[in-house]
């Protein structure tokens, strides 16, 4: 299996997840052209869209690779029946993804909305908007609970796993884990390595398991009350 970053919009990722016969699925589509484009350099065939979750900036090019392609799976939460534009596959808890041969196990995963999944495949994981490079989304729809449960759920994959999250955050989540944890010593190395990417023009991703887990100053909360005023005060940091 080969993974392709697709940058998209202003800061989000679309992921063409490829098998090696060159059938492939593609992860939250925010727009259709830069997915067609870099699955016609990678010469290959879209068999799926495999959606994280309902916003537009994850389904926004849905419609219109459905209307170029054809014949595509679109996968999302059976709770987002409504919400993803040209969904037609409704996942469960802990049920499968597929796209051609490739078969991705699914992580309920809700906090950020209430029908957020992740995509397991193959030593990596497509976890949308839950869990960033150093950090997890905002809580819209679930609540502390969810979210703490979702992240704990997803730094439980093996450590090796690569993590391919939803958006280009990476570098500011960290310069907020420094306020959280200015000692950190892994953190302080993770963003001068970020920042040096950064400035090559370089994505921040993949990361491992592994390393967010020394570095999300979520999983680092001694209590839900604690891990919940981390959120807070990262929303308006």
């Amino acid at each position: 299996m080969k993974v392709e970053i697709v940058p998209c919009l202003a800061d989000n990722y679309a992921y063409l997840v490829v098998a090696p016969d060159g059938d492939a699925a593609v992860v939250d589509p925010s727009e259709a052209a830069p997915v067609l484009e870099a699955a016609r350099a990678a010469r290959v065939r879209l068999r799926a869209i495999w959606n994280t979750h309902h916003h537009w900036e994850h389904t926004g090019g849905n419609e219109e690779l459905c209307a170029a392609v054809g014949d595509l799976e679109v996968y999302g939460h059976a709770s987002d029946r409504g919400r993803v534009p040209g969904q037609t596959r409704f996942l469960e808890k802990d049920d499968a993804a597929a796209a051609g041969p490739l078969r991705a196990r699914v992580v309920y995963n809700p906090g950020h909305t209430l029908g957020a999944v992740s995509y397991v495949v193959e030593g990596a994981v497509f976890t949308g908007d839950t869990l960033f490079g150093a950090g997890c989304g905002r809580i819209f729809e679930g609540d502390p609970p969810m979210m703490a449960g979702s992240l704990r759920k997803l730094a439980a994959l093996p450590p090796e796993t690569l993590v391919y999250p939803g958006h280009e955050y990476t570098a500011k989540n960290l310069a907020f884990a420094l306020t959280v944890d200015a000692g950190n010593e892994a953190v302080r190395e993770r963003l001068a390595d970020v920042e040096r990417r950064l400035a090559r023009g370089e994505p921040s991703v993949p990361s491992t398991i592994a390393l967010e887990r020394e570095t999300i100053p979520f999983l680092t909360a001694r209590s839900l009350e604690e891990f919940a005023e981390r959120r807070r005060r990262k929303d308006s940091f």
